[in-house]
């Protein structure tokens, strides 16, 4: 039986979570959804990542509404993708952060990336209508930003490609936790169809050495003792290993992308094929991480059009 293409086929409600991983520091789950973060300060609110439309946003703001009345003044963009920044609207904040890279992203592929992402997975852009656009950053950063919520400091860092060029981390130091966005996972696939491999293990030994007591990944569950960053952090090591070097050593002996991904699902499957979208990255991840290794340094833009055609190449999908 083919497969359903991507997340299409995905379509029962998670549940969510929302806990405290530090004092008023909280992490919003949802079983392998993208996650949110929410960092409460003295007079006022930050988000880490918005969620894929205003309306989903909501199921956020109702949950901070539960333990603070305090304004939402920031959110901050991890990086470019759809179902992080489209919701952005329904936060109504004074300031959108992102990178200086994530915003030249958004410019230079936003549009594209919102149809491909919403065509491999309808069922996270809830009421999709309510989405007024791009969102656009009102605030951008190169390397690093400090930004306080009256006495409680958050400091936003590019600390080196990963899930994507422009990635960023935001570290809450005086409770040492850190919100990774999707440069860390935990139990749940990276995606990888926009990411450089190769400076993602830098980009990883960066986050460690900042030895967090709690760590709330893109995806998976927050990480709630040293221990389990650690984890978190091997995993994520592992997967993106596994991911890379079937498929390279497969470029490397000039073999069509088709062998690159069945080397790299007879290296992942015993390991990850439980991991939630698994199935749904796979062949995202190692058409990248062929390009990569053929030396394509940027990575192409993803269409909803070319996500079709690669996925019915090495999906065998009609």
């Amino acid at each position: 039986m083919n497969k359903a293409f991507a997340s299409s086929g995905d379509i029962g409600e998670k549940k969510i979570s929302f806990t405290e991983i530090g004092s008023n520091l909280y992490a919003f789950t949802a079983e392998g959804d993208p996650n949110s973060g929410v960092i409460v300060g003295d007079d006022c609110v930050m988000v880490i990542d918005a969620q894929a439309t205003p309306v989903a946003a909501q199921d956020v703001v109702s949950r901070i509404r539960q333990v603070t009345d305090k304004p939402i003044r920031h959110v901050v963009l991890s990086h470019y993708h759809a179902v992080r920044v489209l919701g952005a609207a329904g936060f109504e904040a004074e300031q959108i952060i992102a990178s200086d890279k994530c915003r030249a992203m958004i410019a230079e592929r936003g549009e594209e990336d919102w149809a491909s992402e919403y065509g491999r997975m309808p069922r996270l852009f809830k009421e999709p209508d309510s989405i007024p656009g791009l969102t656009w950053p009102t605030m951008t950063f190169r390397e690093k930003m400090t930004v306080y919520l009256g006495n409680r400091r958050v400091d936003l860092m590019h600390l080196g490609r990963s899930h994507t060029a422009g990635d960023i981390v935001a570290w809450v130091p005086d409770a040492q936790v850190m919100f990774s966005g999707d440069a860390a996972e935990y139990k749940s696939a990276c995606y990888c169809g926009d990411a450089h491999f190769n400076d993602w293990q830098q980009t990883l030994d960066c986050i460690a050495a900042f030895e967090p007591e709690a760590l709330l990944p893109g995806r998976g569950d927050a990480l709630t003792t040293p221990e389990r960053v650690q984890e978190g952090l091997v995993l994520t090591r592992d997967f993106l290993r596994s991911t890379y070097r079937p498929a390279a050593r497969a470029a490397a002996r000039g073999a069509p992308l088709k062998e690159a991904f069945e080397a790299t699902r007879e290296a992942c499957d015993p390991k990850f094929s439980d991991y939630a979208i698994y199935e749904h990255c796979l062949p995202f991840n190692v058409a990248r991480a062929y390009d990569e290794a053929n030396g394509i340094d940027t990575p192409r833009i993803w269409t909803a059009e070319r996500d079709r055609e690669m996925w019915a190449a090495l999906q065998g999908d009609a």
